[in-house]
C-alpha cells in the first residue's frame, strides 16, 4: 500500500512526538518550529473557527485547563478580543499553577480569569453565545472528576453550542471512548491530523464537525512517526485497485465463488454474488447444495450455478484453479458442515477467501481452530506473512470468536487481526479494518441506511470480488467497505440491499476518474 500521509490519523503519543521533531527536527533541512509558535498558531486556528460561529462582537467564554490545552484557550481568547469579541475567561486552576507554555499564555492574556470550583455554572457562560472547551486534549485517559467533571456537567446542561480544542473535554482521543462526563461539541478544531478518537463511535457523535487546522508542523515528521492508522480513503487504495485495459478478457478478471447455504437461505450468497460481480470479478459462481438448485437458478443471470452435495462435495468446486477468490458464511446456517466447508475453502485458498457471517460463528466454541487455518493461508513474503483471508464480523459475531479481546474498537480489532492471521473487518458506523501487520483504517462514510438486511452479504461480496482481480486483503477490505458506504450515501433513505451493486458503477467512475 502506498502511504498516503494526508489520511493518517495520530494518536496521542503519536501527536506529542510530532510536536517534539517539529520543535528539533533531526533532518538539517527542516526548520525548526519553537512549541511557543504551534500554540500560537492552534489558538489562532481556534480564534478563526469561533469567529466563524457568532456574529462579530458577540460574548464568548473560555474555559482553560491545566494543560496545553489551555494554553491554546489563552491564546484564542487574546486573538479573540483583539478582534472585538466580548471574551470571558475561566480557569480550572489558579494561573500561578500553570506551567510552560501555556503559563506564558496565560500572562499574555490581560483580562480578568475565573477560577473554575465547579459548585455552580461558570459565570463566564451566563448570556455567552459561544463556550470554547479548552479543558483538556485529546492526550486525556481517565475520568474527568471533582471540579473538572462538575464544570463538564454545568456546560453539557445551559445547551450552549461549544468549539472544542483538539477533542470535547473527557473524551480519550486515541480511543474514542468517553469514561466519564464528556463535553458535546458543536465543533472541533484539532491540530496537524485527526485522532483515532475523532472517527470512532461515540467520539466522532460527540465531536461535532472537525475542522483540521495547520499549525506549522511539516508533514515530514509523519515519515520519522511512520504512523500506521488511517482514516479510510481512497488515496489508501486508489493505486491498487484492479482497472482493465483495452485488451483484458472477463478470464483475466477471476472467478469469485459464493457458497449458498440450504434452499431457504440462498438469498445472502446471491446478494454477496452479485456485489462480487459488480466489483469487477469476470465471472462469479455460485456453489449450490443441489436441494437449493432450483431456487437459485431462478434467481441468477449473468452469475453461473455450480451444484455440489455439501460439505465435502465443495472440494470438487473449487478444485478448478481458476476460481481463485471464495466467499462463505452469508446463509450458511451454524453448522458442523459449515465448519467442514470452511475446513475446504482454506485448503483452496488462491488469490484470497472471505469468511463471514455463520462460517465464523460455526467456530465459536473453538476460534483456535479456526484461526490455525487463517494463519496457515497466509503467504510468506520477506516482510513478514501476507494475509490472504478476510474475516467480517459484526460486534456480536467477533465477541464469538473473539472473546479474549479487550479495549477500544480500534484494539480489538488490531489485536484480532495479529491473532489470526487475517485482515479483520470489525463492522459498525466506524467500521475498522486491521491488517496482521498493525496496519489499521478507520471509516466514517457508512449513513445509517446501510443498517438493513443484507447489507453486510453485499460488502463480502465486494471484497470478494477485489481479491480475485488480484487486490491484497487489506487494500480490497478498505475499498469495499468505502464503497459501499459510498454507495449507502449515494442511495440515501430507503435503500435496500439490492440496491446497493447497482449504485457501484457510478461511484466508481467517480472514483476512478
Amino acid at each position: 500500500m502506498g502511504v498516503d500521509w494526508t489520511a493518517a490519523l495520530l494518536s496521542s503519543p503519536e501527536m506529542a512526538e510530532a510536536d517534539r521533531l517539529a520543535a528539533a527536527p533531526p533532518c538539517a533541512t527542516v526548520a525548526a518550529v519553537p512549541a511557543l509558535v504551534l500554540m500560537e498558531n492552534a489558538g489562532r486556528a481556534v480564534a478563526d473557527a469561533a469567529s466563524s460561529m457568532i456574529p462579530q462582537g458577540g460574548p464568548i467564554a473560555v474555559l482553560c485547563g491545566p494543560g496545553n490545552n489551555g494554553g491554546d484557550g489563552f491564546v484564542a481568547a487574546r486573538v479573540l478580543r483583539e478582534r472585538g469579541f466580548d471574551v470571558r475567561v475561566a480557569c480550572l486552576v489558579a494561573l500561578d499553577r500553570l506551567k510552560g507554555d501555556a503559563a506564558t499564555m496565560a500572562r499574555r492574556w490581560t483580562g480578568p480569569v475565573e477560577t473554575l470550583t465547579g459548585d455552580c455554572a461558570p459565570q463566564a457562560i451566563q448570556s455567552c453565545a459561544l463556550v470554547i472547551d479548552a479543558l483538556f486534549g485529546a492526550g486525556l485517559s481517565r475520568p474527568l472528576e471533582g471540579a473538572a467533571a462538575r464544570v463538564v456537567d454545568a456546560l453539557r446542561a445551559s445547551s450552549l453550542p461549544v468549539l472544542a480544542v483538539d477533542v470535547p473535554s473527557g473524551l480519550d482521543g486515541t480511543s474514542g471512548e468517553a469514561r466519564g462526563p464528556v463535553v458535546t461539541a458543536t465543533a472541533t478544531v484539532t491540530f496537524f491530523r485527526r485522532k483515532p478518537g475523532h472517527l470512532l463511535m461515540p467520539g466522532r457523535r460527540l465531536c461535532g464537525r472537525v475542522v483540521v487546522a495547520d499549525i506549522g508542523i511539516p508533514d515530514c515528521v509523519l515519515q520519522w512517526i511512520a504512523p500506521k492508522t488511517f482514516a479510510n480513503a481512497p488515496g489508501l487504495w486508489r493505486a491498487a485497485f484492479p482497472t482493465p485495459d483495452v485488451e483484458t478478457h472477463k478470464y483475466a478478471r477471476g472467478h469469485a465463488v459464493v457458497v449458498s447455504g440450504p434452499a431457504q437461505m440462498t438469498g445472502a450468497s446471491r446478494l454477496g454474488a452479485r456485489g462480487a460481480l459488480r466489483a469487477g470479478a469476470g465471472l462469479v459462481t455460485v456453489a449450490s447444495p443441489n436441494e437449493a438448485l432450483l431456487v437459485n437458478a431462478a434467481n441468477l443471470t449473468a452469475i453461473m450455478l455450480a451444484p455440489f452435495a455439501p460439505p465435502d462435495g465443495l472440494a470438487d468446486v473449487l478444485s478448478d484453479s481458476r476460481r481463485n477468490a471464495v466467499l462463505i458464511g452469508p446463509g450458511a446456517g451454524v453448522a458442523v458442515g459449515t465448519r467442514r466447508m470452511v475446513e475446504i475453502v482454506m485448503s483452496n485458498v488462491r488469490s484470497g477467501a472471505v469468511l463471514d457471517a455463520d462460517a465464523l460463528t460455526s467456530f465459536a466454541d473453538e476460534p483456535e481452530a479456526l484461526f490455525r487455518l487463517t494463519r496457515a493461508a497466509a503467504v510468506a513474503t520477506p516482510g513478514g506473512p501476507l494475509a490472504r483471508v478476510v474475516l467480517t464480523p459484526h460486534e456480536g459475531e467477533f465477541r464469538r470468536v473473539f472473546p479474549e479481546a479487550r479495549g477500544s474498537k480500534l484494539e480489538r480489532a488490531r489485536a484480532a487481526a495479529a491473532l489470526s492471521g487475517a485482515t479483520v473487518v470489525l463492522k459498525g458506523p466506524d467500521t475498522v479494518i486491521a491488517a496482521p501487520d498493525g496496519r489499521a483504517a478507520i471509516n466514517e462514510n457508512a449513513p445509517p441506511w446501510l443498517a438493513t438486511a443484507g447489507s453486510g452479504d453485499v460488502l463480502a461480496g465486494l471484497i470478494t470480488g477485489l481479491m480475485a482481480q488480484g487486490m491484497a486483503a487489506f487494500e480490497a477490505a478498505c475499498a469495499a467497505v468505502w464503497l459501499h458506504g459510498a454507495c449507502g450515501e449515494r442511495l440515501g433513505p430507503g435503500l435496500i440491499a439490492e440496491d446497493i451493486p447497482e449504485a457501484l458503477p457510478g461511484v466508481l467512475r467517480q472514483v476512478l476518474a
